[in-house]
């Protein structure tokens, strides 16, 4: 059974910093691209960034770009995101999900995790 699993969310204050990673299990990421989305209560879900199964190449959406790292470690089978310079606004529920190229549509996307809960806050 092909399985994604986030983890590493919570709350952290302005400014702080989260590593969210996603698990695979069930399949191997080493030949799908992996994206990152968030959905913030009321708002449509989001692609925040990507990375290619091939050369490692990353993508950002504008919101996060200079804050936000995508990095994929193929031999454990994860995908992480490590969140500088947080803000309130980035507070989201956050996806990681499976597709055969990069990209931030999320129509693109074959498999989904359950998502992890991100709260900025003071």
């Amino acid at each position: 059974q092909m399985q994604l699993v986030e983890s590493g969310g919570g709350l952290v204050q302005p400014g702080g910093s989260l590593r969210l990673s996603c698990a695979a299990s069930g399949f191997t990421l080493n030949s799908d691209a992996m994206g990152w989305f968030r959905q913030a209560p009321g708002k449509e879900r989001e692609g925040i960034s990507c990375i290619s199964s091939r050369d490692g190449s990353a993508y950002y959406a504008d919101s996060v770009k200079g804050r936000f790292t995508i990095s994929r470690d193929n031999a454990k089978n994860t995908v992480y995101l490590q969140m500088n310079s947080l803000k309130p606004e980035d507070t989201a529920v956050y996806y990681c999900a499976a597709a055969p190229y990069p990209t931030l549509q999320s129509t693109e996307y074959d498999y989904w995790g359950q998502g992890t809960q991100v709260t900025v806050s003071s």
